[in-house]
């Protein structure tokens, strides 16, 4: 289960960066994952809860966009996305086919590989200097 390395390292990054902040409560963190990681999203989802106990992350949403995969043709030059092979012996990962669905030439992969944090949503304890006020929400 490679996932709860995966989202341990992501936890880890996330923590680092809020450390620069009075950060109150985080509602959310959105990372984006690549079809092509193969990481299982309810895996990931549950190594998430277990990884921020204890951490001003514990309690917040993990919201998982997937990135699909997108092949580039080096000999037809076609753009898009790959053909997979599917079969319920697969469980909920299609075997993609890296190679180009139009010629069958070689390909670069575009997109799928993705496995990164996009955006966090805090709530921070920073006072704004000119008014005193809490600060609203902040997305970054």
């Amino acid at each position: 289960m490679h996932e709860v390395s995966v989202v341990s390292s992501l936890v880890s990054a996330v923590l680092d960066e809020l450390s620069k902040y009075k950060v109150t409560k985080v509602n959310s963190v959105t990372a984006v994952i690549g079809d092509l990681t193969n990481l299982g999203e309810e895996q990931m989802s549950f190594a998430y809860e277990i990884v921020t106990r204890g951490t001003v992350l514990e309690g917040s949403e993990f919201i998982i966009e997937h990135e699909p995969i997108v092949l580039s043709c080096k000999s037809c030059g076609h753009t898009g996305p790959a053909k997979v092979l599917s079969d319920p012996g697969f469980g909920e990962h299609p075997i993609p086919v890296l190679a180009c669905p139009e010629c069958g030439g070689p390909v670069t992969v575009v997109k799928g590989q993705t496995c990164a944090v996009r955006s966090m949503d805090i709530e921070e304890e920073e006072r704004c200097s000119s008014t005193g006020t809490r600060r609203p929400r902040r997305r970054f």
